[in-house]
């Protein structure tokens, strides 16, 4: 393999590392807060590098990377895997865990365990868990054990069955009225701050103004406290129609399609390696080959002139 040479952890920052306290001080200095998510280290030191304030390992790795067809089949040891990577790559950003279907929703034991597992095993400095005022006694235990937790309300990927799909929520005034007591419960419990996703923007726009703590939009709009998006729906690596609020800043696709094209025909043809691309003897050594092909050279003429 070619990854041979010894890499360092991370390239020199001088930003200063991202605390919950900070992510708080931009929200009440109206500084928007930018987060995106990563599942391995070079797309988690590309995202930290550029300044981004929060980096989530998502499970949606699950449908970005591991080819599932939603996030359900994702566990805590991929989970655990996927956030010791990232964690490797990250020096500015806070690193945020999502807790995956399954490790918290059974009971608070199993919430308290399975989050101090990211805290101790993969290195993270917070995790997110899905769900509102059902979770908020677990946000509470896991704020008194010192474990940051970022809530998630609105469209809530782990409830696709419940909901009967990828819908957006809080179109009624009864659905309304339940997203806003999530957000204060979840805030009473300690959560640091609230994804909001998949949820109409004026409804956004007052629960953000009502909360003491930062929101996280994803399909939220553009009045939250700040925005996350999926890595790999910036570039077009999801192979599938974009959601409405996502936008492509880059077509990856295409250009590692092209990459990998072109490396097909350079080899087909014999054009990859060159010969700047290939090691050689030392001199004396080639040398003493060529002596040597001659001396097979002399005796095979010698050869045929005898017979």
């Amino acid at each position: 393999m070619s990854l041979t040479q010894l890499r360092d952890r991370g390239a020199p920052t001088s930003l200063p590392r991202v605390t919950a306290d900070v992510l708080l001080q931009k929200k009440r200095a109206g500084q928007p807060i930018t987060a995106l998510t990563a599942y391995d280290f070079p797309t988690a030191r590309l995202v930290d590098e550029a300044g981004i304030d929060l980096v989530l390992v998502g499970d949606s790795v699950g449908m970005a990377v591991l080819g599932y067809e939603n996030t359900l089949p994702v566990t805590m040891e991929e989970m655990l895997h996927h956030t010791r990577a990232v964690s490797r790559g990250v020096r500015h950003a806070l690193l945020v865990a999502d807790m995956p279907y399954g490790s918290y929703q059974a009971s608070i034991e199993d919430g308290i365990r399975n989050a101090t597992r990211f805290m101790k095993e993969a290195g993270a400095q917070a995790v997110k868990l899905e769900g509102g005022h059902k979770h908020a006694d677990l946000v509470a235990r896991l704020t008194d054990a010192e474990i940051p937790v970022v809530g998630h309300i609105g469209l809530t990927p782990q409830s696709v069955h419940r909901m009967g799909g990828y819908r957006v929520q809080g179109r009624s005034a009864e659905a309304m009225d339940t997203l806003c007591a999530d957000a204060v419960a979840l805030e009473a419990a300690g959560a640091i701050a609230i994804v909001l996703e998949g949820i109409p923007r004026e409804l956004a726009s007052v629960i953000t103004a009502r909360s003491g703590v930062p929101t996280i939009g994803i399909g939220a709009g553009p009045d939250c406290d700040g925005q996350i998006l999926v890595f790999h729906d910036l570039f077009n690596l999801t192979f599938s129609p974009a959601a409405k609020f996502s936008r492509q800043y880059a077509d990856g696709a295409a250009f590692f399609s092209r990459a990998i094209e072109q490396y097909r025909e350079d080899v087909a043809g014999r054009y990859f390696p060159n010969d700047a691309e290939s090691y050689h003897l030392p001199r004396e050594l080639q040398a003493r080959e060529v002596r040597a092909e001659r001396i097979e050279s002399d005796a095979e003429e010698k050869h045929l002139c005898k017979a």
